[in-house]
């Protein structure tokens, strides 16, 4: 079947429609995943096409959503989870990392937790108040729980499908001022590792990390920076938990200097991690210390304000400076 070209959010309906048509025990639930389609139409078409009984929606309740999810994959099936924005995931908290975190190592490996959790997140869509949160840190730090974040339609559509494949439970972010973003998509291509990273952009200088929403801008500061003979390799780490380091450490033992970025505040993020682990790993190869952009150590401000708090070129390119400065 020959590439479509299809927007982020359109690639994760198809993926979902392509697990519901071939795994009667995949279900869809959340808040107005099914009449509605979702609150930005991710779901739109599929309780239509799928039934009440396969795509369903929940009362405003979600620790009962995920609970009801927990209990759903210990009788077999594989529930699909909407969170339907990303401040709204807290009530839940407790089931993910209690319950649904442990289950497979309180049984000694005996129970499979199938559930993959979907969280529309991050900024950059004028949101109001709990609606434009990047909580990844928080999920990554618990054992137990894989967390990845595609930043393109491709990985939009075939991430979703091995997550869904996973007898792990999976927290999907969906970046979501990227669902509008366009790219190809070939559903009968053969898909990667679910978590390795990749090499998005080829480059001698600097390695720039990046995930999620962050991806693009990424790739545009390497545009900016080549406009000026700065030649940056940029690595989409894709996943959070596990974390891909050896592709960031080759990448970084060619360039010897390292930015990451992510939108989260950088206190504690995903990116200190990875500038720990690199610094140990390529203490020889660098040639400055690893950077890090982010957001900052504060509640995430209202939407006339968002545009200074979210990271953006101009950020990025300064730790770039910065880095190469040395």
């Amino acid at each position: 079947m020959a590439a479509q070209k299809m927007s982020l959010s359109k690639a994760i309906n198809a993926s979902l429609r392509t697990a519901l048509d071939n795994d009667p025990k995949v279900l869809i639930m959340g808040e107005d995943v099914g009449k509605l389609g979702g609150v930005f139409r991710v779901t739109d078409g599929l309780q239509k096409d799928f039934g009440e009984d396969r795509v369903i929606d929940t009362p405003l309740a979600e620790s009962g959503i995920v609970g009801t999810a927990i209990g759903l994959a210990l009788r077999g099936y594989r529930p699909v989870v909407e969170i339907q924005f990303d401040g709204f995931v807290f009530p839940a908290y407790d089931q993910i990392v209690t319950q649904l975190a442990k289950m497979h190592a309180r049984s000694l490996g005996k129970v499979k937790m199938p559930v993959v959790i979907r969280i529309p997140y991050g900024g950059g869509i004028g949101a109001v108040e709990h609606h434009s949160e990047s909580p990844e840190a928080l999920f990554a730090h618990v054992a137990g729980l894989k967390v990845i974040s595609p930043s393109n339609a491709s990985d939009a559509y075939w991430m979703l499908q091995q997550a869904i494949g996973s007898d792990d439970p999976v927290i999907y972010f969906e970046p979501k001022r990227r669902y509008h973003d366009k790219g190809e998509v070939d559903t009968s291509a053969i898909p990667g590792p679910l978590h390795a990273a990749r090499v998005v952009r080829p480059g001698t200088d600097l390695t720039l990390a990046a995930y999620g929403p962050m991806v693009k801008v990424a790739l545009d500061a390497a545009a900016a920076a080549a406009e000026e003979g700065k030649s940056l390799e940029v690595v989409d780490l894709r996943s959070m938990s596990p974390i891909d380091f050896d592709t960031v450490q080759q990448s970084v033992e060619r360039t010897g200097r390292l930015v990451v970025v992510h939108e989260a505040p950088v206190f504690l993020g995903t990116g200190s991690e990875i500038a720990a682990r690199i610094t140990e790993r390529c203490f020889y190869h660098l040639q400055a210390p690893v950077l890090r952009v982010g957001g900052y150590h504060a509640p995430y401000p209202p939407s006339r304000l968002e545009d200074e708090y979210l990271p953006d070129l101009d950020r990025v390119l300064d730790a770039v400076d910065r880095a190469l400065a040395y």
